[in-house]
């Protein structure tokens, strides 16, 4: 079928008006004709329905004109692939980005309805497990903020990640129901749908003009169905999209099997289908669970890329042209498959040579690294791939003779180096290496702090910056600080803007001035009250959740992220025990109350990470209920933690701690949240914390313990760390407390290979960081002690956060791998 011509000035209606009348009038309107509701009758959901399809309208336009912009003028387009995007609540973010706020929250009050109930109603979209998927959603809206023609490509999960419970203490994985009741903010798009295939064979086919070709037969397949949400920039700036892939069978139902009496079989197709899209990171403890994991990662690969090829030639008809037009960024090595599925759509559906394709394909694609740890850099075993893709594997095995050529023609490239830049691990089973597929197949390669990056650069790929010295390079992840300032602490806003004007909302950087204002009493009162009333709610939230008292007046000491060992929830809950028994040992001495809230969740098959859960809320149990400790010391594990959790808590913190193994976290964007919000922080010189260090300065942020050199040198000698426990009386007493069951009574090992394990290896430095971390909360309790200087170092950290705003970080995306322009 012909392409139908694009038609840049088709007729718009008139944008809808954005009074307070009018929107009134449109939500009834959508209330009774959308909804199917009388206005008398009308439950919450009902009147959020009809609202986020009233905001909806609002954005169309923009949406559309958007799109049509980009048409027009032939703007280069950039991709975000991503198997995460944590998007959280959307209407809240919408309203606010194209200032519709207060309209709507008068028209609903006319209506009788409260804003903050139906934004509290909103399910929060589980497409992502932490960092990772948040960043991808704060690099979305900061894209549309800065006018960058943008797309995100994903799966839309069903359930997503679990939503976690507790059984007596123990985390539970249970199904989120996101989905359950629609989503009023994506559009199915029919059009955009493609085949995604499986399995089978490779055959040899030769073309009428001689030339011989491969082509790939896949035995099994599906189809990707596009499903579109608008992501509003500030002011409105640009609209851009979320493109998430649903998977569905070709044939529903096998009506044969279905007629002959195989009820269940008949939707086999369907359910193998589904099960690609069902959940985000299926368990891969198991030969299963690690193929539906590839499954997914190519099925959202191949799509997105059908998708992407197919708009470009629409527009511009050939494909030498595509580095120019097309930038797309593989966010972390789960899109890495992309390299070889590309090279496959090029050369056996596109006609053109390795060569071309090759070159076309690394001038496309950029890879963004965030992690050093082994078991996050994907790798899989050469059968599976061949199995359940022929076609790339030999494509990979191509690409693989061409980067060793490279290697052996390179001077001081040992056999040893060279098999170390080989995409094929050849150690305890062939594997293949992703993040080395990704390296090879891209232009740049991007570390997401300045640390990490050196350690990219000395460590997992050493041997390929020798190969490729030009390619690696910095971009420290940001945060967006509409949704981490600006909508998450409307008090803290309000009073900046009162005090500095409110350039700041369209210029981060301008919060600079608030430095000037850090030791003024009467504006460190007032910052002071706004943190309050931020704990008086989060203390309610509690409360109501967990039935547990807190005082607003403690210090909020928080540590909400993946719960992982290199993370160290472990030495934090440690350090909670030593200074529960210190409590308890000196009673006369004037402590300070705190309150240690945490937050995240495990990995279901990482049974530490569950273990040190179930640790810190047996602690809870006993320090909550001793009386002995008279409430100056309370431990809260929150369960179920994502967007909307974060957005109240973050607001409230007073010390945020950021207490990786130093060299082990890539950035961090939790610890720019709390910085945007007043918080302190205590933390090791890892990740971004460095270049926190040096935007607040040393004399405003909390740091201690080794340093990443000095973990590698410790690692390096085996050191055993037992002579630093030995050492330690107050850690030393804590382990044995816990290792002994006082905190496990019905189960008195519990925890005894989690505490032996520090003795025998202590592979996160927690037993030798133990007593640096503990001086350093002695500081911080130092410095809590003094409000005037507490507070006028909260005041230099929100000050000094501009740098980490996602703008920032996208704006040199932008100029330094995208070659792209921004507003």
């Amino acid at each position: 079928m012909p392409q139908q011509p694009i038609v840049y000035d088709a007729p718009t209606p008139e944008p809808r008006a954005s009074s307070v009348e009018a929107i009134q009038a449109e939500i009834l309107e959508r209330l009774i004709y959308s909804v199917g509701k009388d206005p008398i009758v009308a439950r919450p959901h009902d009147w959020l329905r009809a609202t986020i399809l009233a905001v909806r309208d609002r954005i169309m336009d923009r949406w559309m004109e958007s799109s049509r912009e980009t048409w027009r003028t032939s703007h280069k387009r950039v991709y975000y692939l991503s198997l995460e995007f944590l998007i959280g609540r959307l209407m809240r973010d919408a309203m606010s980005n194209v200032g519709l706020m207060e309209p709507v929250r008068q028209a609903l009050k006319n209506l009788n309805v409260d804003l903050g109930d139906l934004i509290n109603l909103e399910p929060d979209a589980a497409l992502g497990n932490g960092g990772l998927g948040r960043l991808a959603a704060c690099f979305l809206e900061s894209m549309s903020s800065v006018n960058i023609p943008a797309y995100g490509y994903g799966i839309r999960y069903v359930h997503g990640l679990f939503r976690q419970e507790m059984s007596e203490g123990w985390q539970v994985e249970l199904p989120e129901e996101w989905l359950a009741h629609g989503n009023p903010w994506e559009f199915e798009r029919r059009e955009s749908a493609y085949e995604v295939g499986f399995g089978g064979h490779v055959e040899p086919v030769t073309d009428p003009d001689g030339e011989m070709r491969q082509e790939w037969r896949p035995n099994e397949h599906l189809l990707a169905v596009a499903y579109d949400t608008p992501i509003v920039g500030w002011r409105g700036a640009r609209v851009n999209t979320l493109r998430l892939w649903s998977a569905q069978p070709i044939d529903p139902i096998l009506l044969e099997k279905f007629n002959s009496g195989d009820h269940i079989g008949a939707l086999e197709e369907s359910a193998k289908a589904e099960a690609i899209t069902r959940v985000l990171y299926p368990a891969d403890s198991t030969a299963a669970g690690q193929e539906l994991r590839l499954r997914q990662e190519f099925f959202f690969s191949s799509a997105s890329l059908q998708d992407i090829v197919r708009r470009h030639l629409q527009q511009y008809g050939e494909l030498h042209s595509l580095p120019d037009k097309v930038a797309i960024q593989l966010n972390d090595t789960h899109p890495a498959i992309s390299v070889a599925e590309l090279m496959r759509i090029l050369i056996d559906e596109k006609g053109l040579k390795w060569a071309d394709a090759w070159r076309l394909t690394k001038a496309t694609f950029a890879y963004t690294n965030h992690t050093l740890l082994p078991e996050a850099l994907e790798s899989w075993p050469v059968a599976l791939l061949e199995r359940l893709l022929p076609r790339h594997m030999q494509i990979i095995y191509q690409i693989n003779a061409d980067v060793l050529a490279e290697a052996r023609a390179k001077a001081g490239f040992t056999d040893q180096r060279v098999a170390a830049v080989s995409l094929i691990d050849e150690h305890g089973g062939r594997r293949v290496r992703m993040g080395q597929l990704a390296f090879v197949g891209s232009h740049s390669i991007n570390g997401v702090s300045g640390l990490h990056t050196e350690l990219m650069k000395q460590t997992v790929f050493s041997d390929l910056h020798d190969l490729y010295p030009e390619r690696i390079n910095n971009k420290t992840n940001g945060i967006t600080p509409r949704r981490w300032l600006m909508q998450c602490n409307p008090g803290l806003t309000r009073l900046i803007s009162d005090r500095i004007g409110p350039e700041f909302l369209d210029d981060i950087d301008k919060l600079k001035a608030l430095s000037a204002h850090a030791e003024d009493p009467g504006f460190q009162q007032q910052f002071a009250a706004v943190k309050l009333e931020n704990k008086v709610q989060l203390a309610r939230l509690i409360k109501d959740r967990m039935n547990i008292a807190v005082s607003p007046e403690a210090m909020f000491d928080v540590q909400i992220k993946r719960i992982h060992e290199y993370k160290r929830q472990l030495l934090n809950i440690v350090q909670a025990v030593a200074l529960y028994d210190d409590i308890r040992a000196h009673p006369e001495r004037n402590w300070v109350p705190r309150v240690k809230i945490f937050a995240g969740k495990a990995a279901p098959s990482y049974w530490n990470a569950k273990l040190i859960i179930k640790l810190i809320n047996d602690v809870a149990r006993v320090i909550n209920h001793d009386p002995a400790v008279r409430g100056l010391l309370k431990v809260v594990f929150l369960p179920n933690y994502n967007v909307s959790l974060a957005e109240v808590i973050v607001p409230a913190a007073n010390l945020s701690e950021q207490i990786s193994t130093a060299g082990m976290e890539a950035s961090g964007t939790g610890n720019m949240k709390f910085m945007a919000n007043g918080a302190l922080t205590i933390g090791t010189m890892d990740g971004a914390n460095v270049e926190m260090h040096k935007e607040v300065g040393a004399d405003n942020i909390i740091i201690f313990g080794l340093t990443a050199d000095e973990v590698a040198e410790k690692r390096g000698r085996s050191e055993v760390p037992r002579a630093a426990i030995d050492a330690s009386p107050r850690l030393r007493e804590a382990l044995e407390t816990i290792a002994s069951g006082v905190f496990s009574p019905d189960d008195p090992h519990r925890y005894r290979d989690l505490i032996g394990g520090l003795y025998d290896h202590d592979w996160f430095m927690v037993a030798r960081d133990f007593d640096a971390y503990a001086a350093a909360q002695a500081r911080v309790d130092q410095i809590w002690s003094d409000p005037a200087r507490w507070n006028a170092m909260a005041i230099r950290n929100t000050a000094n956060v501009g740098f980490f705003s996602s703008d920032r970080t996208i704006r040199q995306y932008a100029a330094d791998i995208w070659n792209v322009p921004t507003s």
